[in-house]
């Protein structure tokens, strides 16, 4: 198994120095549908601003957020293609690409800024980089008007015909991260635990009671906190689903749980493991697919996503899609809330970390792709400025983000997809 930073196992002499400074983290969270903008944007700028209702769970780390306006997709928009937004958006979303419009083989966009990234620093960690969701989604097919559910599926791009299929199943990420070995050497570990009732981390007991030996007391209690959070989402992953058929709906398998908020939140928490181990640096996560129709019975919402998206004003579809969104960013709130209160270095997980939330579409009644929904949670280890909300002009590239976060992050590029330079006043 991995582990956390521990300074007790900082190298002294030369290099300590530059080896206890944490590594700095990218993540991409995608929402579909867009959002219900008058519940969204702050009217005030600056730091004197109050958080809309839609933005309220995130009241305790609003110091650490961002909020940016005015951001836009160009590249979502039809441009002569027709119909098709759901799938433009998020095949635009991290490349900044006008997406073939095709549902055959020759689906092309481009390399999204997570694969970008990943390639200049993912040989520093076991995975350059995870994908992961909430969705399973097809690779192919007629998703949206023309265009191939790749699109519709993935927001993670590593070549321009190519996506990088997101994991959709906790227990099968769990394995990934913490399984070790070959795939065959995962599955026949996880059976034999299986049969003998074991967690993983009975296999490392001895291991982790040499290893605490060696740390000091507070490095002692980091890793015990770790290993403790560890056996709690093997418990959460493992907890019986019940009857595979309950009031004649199939349940999802274990490993996948029937109740989404608690799928968003176990995909978290393994986002935020990856990060606390330093197995991965970067991470894409889609809460659910472009032109989502799942419903919300937590909620008491019958209806599809993506149909109340087209509220066309309705006041009871615009309420219970302000419902949705609402539900979205609490479900946020839990995973940054893990993220910040992960210790790490002289700050948290979130201080080393650059996470990017929002989606290809501004008001899904309209379709728009202008003025997006977009926020930046963690400075990125003080490179930027928050607990502010900054209004750019209307028509500013969202690749011109991406572009100022790999910058941030040492990675030299000049250009990502429709980028026009990097965003001013971050700082």
């Amino acid at each position: 198994m991995s582990l956390p930073f521990l300074e007790s196992l900082v190298p002294t002499g030369a290099f300590a120095s530059t080896a206890q400074q944490p590594p700095l983290r990218m993540a991409f969270l995608f929402v579909p549908n867009g959002i219900h903008m008058p519940n969204w944007t702050p009217t005030a700028e600056g730091n004197d601003f109050e958080l809309p209702s839609t933005l309220a769970p995130l009241a305790p780390v609003r110091e650490k957020l961002l909020i940016l306006s005015g951001l836009t997709q160009d590249k979502a928009r039809a441009n002569g293609d027709g119909a098709g937004d759901h799938a433009r958006c998020a095949a635009t979303f991290l490349t900044g690409v006008q997406a073939v419009k095709t549902i055959g083989k020759d689906t092309r966009v481009g390399i999204s800024v997570d694969q970008v990234a990943a390639s200049h620093l993912g040989g520093h960690t076991k995975f350059p980089s995870i994908e992961i969701g909430c969705e399973a989604g097809k690779s192919s097919g007629d998703c949206d008007s023309g265009y191939s559910c790749a699109y519709s599926s993935n927001i993670s791009w590593r070549t321009p015909t190519t996506p990088a299929t997101k994991e959709v199943n906790p227990s099968l990420l769990f394995e990934r991260l913490f399984g070790g070995g070959k795939a065959v050497d995962r599955r026949q570990s996880r059976a034999k635990r299986d049969a003998e009732r074991k967690s993983i981390l009975d296999l490392v007991a001895n291991d982790a009671r040499q290893l605490r030996r060696r740390l000091g007391k507070w490095d002692r209690l980091k890793l015990d906190e770790y290993l403790d959070g560890v056996r709690e989402i093997e418990k959460r992953i493992n907890q019986p689903q019940g009857d595979l058929f309950v009031e004649g709906q199939i349940v999802p398998p274990r490993g996948i749980p029937a109740d989404y908020g608690r799928h968003v939140q176990l995909m978290g928490d393994l986002m935020t493991l990856a990060f606390q181990t330093d197995q991965t640096r970067i991470c894409s996560f889609m809460f659910a697919d472009a032109g989502s129709g799942k419903t919300y019975p937590v909620l008491d919402i019958k209806e599809g996503h993506h149909y109340l998206s087209h509220h066309q004003n309705d006041k009871e579809k615009i309420e219970k899609i302000a419902k949705i969104n609402l539900y979205h960013t609490q479900l946020l709130a839990y995973i940054l809330s893990r993220l910040d209160n992960t210790p790490e270095g002289e700050g948290t997980l979130l201080d080393n970390t650059l996470l990017v939330y929002g989606s290809g579409i501004g008001d899904g009644n309209r379709h728009n792709h202008d003025d997006l929904p977009i926020l930046v949670a963690g400075n990125g280890q003080g490179a930027i400025s928050t607990g502010r909300h900054i209004r750019y002009k209307n028509g500013t590239p969202l690749m011109n983000l991406y572009l100022t976060m790999l910058q941030q992050a040492g990675v030299k590029v000049d250009a990502l997809g429709d980028s026009t330079g990097t965003l001013n006043n971050l700082a």
